[in-house]
């Protein structure tokens, strides 16, 4: 009777926590945001995006290319900077690139720029929380 009982808690315990562990992946959720506004704006849209470690942003290029994303090393760790930018130029719409923050992240504000277009105000932030 002692066997059986060990052996159906370890099972149950054992899919308790395989449904924690698959939870977590499947918690994570992917944003798009938009290389160059719908409306031809040199911007990004959105222009702000809120995640959290683990998410994934999609860019796609959308207008008045070229475009990149290049993180600003100024305010995150250089190692993740360099990750999460994509300093190769968009020339063609639908072209993407995608940016997944490790769960190890520190909360934070994160800014971004397209090189080409930064001067014209082509900047946005990631708000991990």
């Amino acid at each position: 009777m002692g066997k059986k009982l060990g052996l159906l808690l370890s099972t149950f315990l054992l899919i308790a926590t395989s449904f924690f562990l698959g939870a977590n992946s499947a918690a994570a959720a992917t944003y798009e945001v938009k290389m160059g506004a719908d409306n031809g704006m040199l911007q990004f849209e959105p222009a702000t995006v809120t995640i959290k470690p683990g998410d994934t942003i999609k860019w796609v290029n959308n207008k008045m290319a070229p475009h990149n994303v290049v993180f600003d090393s100024g305010n995150m760790d250089d190692s993740l900077a360099a990750k999460a930018s994509h300093k190769g130029l968009f020339f063609s719409p639908g072209e993407s690139y995608e940016t997944t923050f490790p769960a190890d992240t520190a909360p934070g504000e994160y800014t971004f720029y397209c090189e080409p277009h930064r001067g014209a105000g082509m900047v946005g932030k990631v708000i991990v929380q």
